[in-house]
């Protein structure tokens, strides 16, 4: 299992759905063939695959002790979810828990769940069906959420939204349970401090509430960046949208900022979705950005 320590920080990437392509013109509809082949050179194999014109995918989670406490960063999708317009999310079944298991954690032992947003591959593990009812996975934790995502999404409220159908049951099932047990935190403001060492800052666009995890340890840095990339292509070109952005324009405008601060601090940039290394670093190149060092796990 791949595992990286910045300062005083551990953290463990959790696989719940290994690397597999989707359509290139689903998940970027409105970016034209030729950003793809200008840099299909180091995008292939790992991040496209040209023969099926696909784009290389995963979900996975990152693990963190931090101050004595176990953390994760988003929850994935979850099992057994109704998800019927996201035929690949639909009763969906992996042996995620059992992935926690192999790294030392047991459902009681989280501490800390934050989801960087709300969409349905980031609040999954959430709950778990249990005595005919989603109840919280982790019994013991506190769930830190976007308010801003968690009114926008709550179907209670009527907002329409991009996403649309791609967000069935993902409040119900996955969000209002923990909220209902009491045991959430819905934060808002230009920042929330986790510990000395982590802090939430908003960075919306690709959802209004969507929200980045900084890491400052001794001399490390770190940026858990949520779906502000799908793509490494992103990095070099910033200001492509996947259909997934709620507001494009300020996703282009967070995705440009947090790009540049990454850069400036030396900060590994861990995005949600990216399959091979999963983080790199990243440096400035003109007006765009380049990926400088890929993570080395051990």
């Amino acid at each position: 299992m791949d595992t990286i320590t910045l300062g005083n920080v551990e953290i463990t990437r959790v696989v719940e759905v290994a690397p597999r392509g989707l359509p290139r013109d689903f998940i970027f509809p409105d970016v034209a063939m030729g950003h793809w082949r200008a840099h299909e050179g180091w995008l292939a194999p790992e991040f496209l695959d040209p023969a099926a014109d696909e784009v290389r995918t995963m979900i996975q989670t990152w693990l963190l002790r931090s101050e004595g406490r176990t953390i994760l960063i988003d929850t994935g999708i979850g099992n057994d979810r109704e998800r019927p317009d996201v035929p690949h999310f639909h009763h969906l079944h992996t042996d995620y828990l059992g992935k926690l298991a192999a790294a030392g954690v047991r459902p009681a032992d989280v501490d800390l769940v934050i989801c960087t947003h709300l969409h349905g591959d980031h609040v999954g593990w959430n709950t778990s069906w249990t005595d005919g009812e989603w109840q919280p996975t982790f019994p013991n934790a506190e769930y830190v959420l976007p308010r801003t995502d968690f009114d926008y999404w709550n179907p209670e409220n009527g907002h329409r939204t991009r996403s649309g159908p791609r967000m069935a049951n993902v409040f119900e099932d996955s969000v209002a349970p923990v909220h209902r047990a009491g045991q959430t935190v819905l934060w808002e403001g230009d920042h929330y401090d986790i510990d000395a060492q982590l802090r939430l800052e908003p960075a919306p666009g690709h959802t209004p509430g969507s929200c980045v995890v900084r890491l400052r340890s001794g001399t490390d840095r770190a940026i858990f960046a949520g779906d502000l990339l799908h793509s490494p292509l992103q990095i070099v070109e910033p200001d492509l949208c996947p259909c997934f952005d709620e507001d494009e324009p300020r996703a282009r405008v967070a995705r440009r900022r947090v790009l540049g601060e990454a850069a400036d601090e030396g900060a590994l940039l861990f995005p949600a979705h990216l399959p091979g290394a999963g983080a790199a670093e990243v440096r400035r190149d003109g007006e765009r950005f380049a990926v400088k060092e890929w993570a080395a796990w051990r």
